[in-house]
């Protein structure tokens, strides 16, 4: 089944708001989340991938 967004429109026809599954709604809050994380550490320096595998391993994840 596919889900499409709803729209609320105004005695115009003027969209003023979408009414989304709340898969769909969870799925951007996500997102905005992973952004918002993003932009917290646009100034933290790059780590090497060989590094981040000696620091996985170190931690026992790998």
């Amino acid at each position: 089944m596919v889900v499409q967004e709803q729209f609320v429109v105004d005695a115009r026809g003027k969209k003023t708001g979408v009414i989304l599954s709340l898969k769909q709604y969870e799925k951007l809050m996500e997102d905005l989340h992973d952004l918002a994380v993003v932009a917290e550490r646009r100034s933290e320096k790059p780590v090497s991938l060989e590094d981040m595998k000696r620091r996985l391993k170190k931690n026992g994840v790998l």
